[in-house]
């Protein structure tokens, strides 16, 4: 995940100059996504992986809250999920979801 993740933000760098980053998010609450796509310092997606499950991880829903113009998806090796909760938050396969990334 992270190295197809780094690769569509060196090739929007590259191609389109958007200053895009790749990060990852950890506050002093312990609270932590996998993965925070920024673009001018501003966050623009927080993903957060797991093996399984729909629950929607806490605090990728605590980030959604915080930045509500910023999309939130949950990646899940399970086949053949992609399903939106009442709060935006995006819950998808990993195949999916990668498969919208160059």
């Amino acid at each position: 995940m992270a190295c197809h993740l780094l690769k569509w933000c060196f090739f929007m760098q590259d191609t389109y100059g958007r200053e895009i980053e790749l990060r990852y998010f950890r506050d002093i609450d312990k609270r932590e996504v996998d993965f925070v796509i920024t673009e001018d310092s501003k966050p623009i997606y927080f993903i957060e992986c797991k093996k399984s499950g729909q629950k929607i991880n806490r605090p990728l829903y605590y980030l959604k809250t915080r930045f509500p113009d910023a999309r939130a998806v949950q990646v899940v090796l399970e086949k053949d999920i992609d399903l939106v909760s009442k709060d935006d938050i995006r819950v998808c396969s990993a195949h999916i979801f990668l498969a919208e990334f160059v």
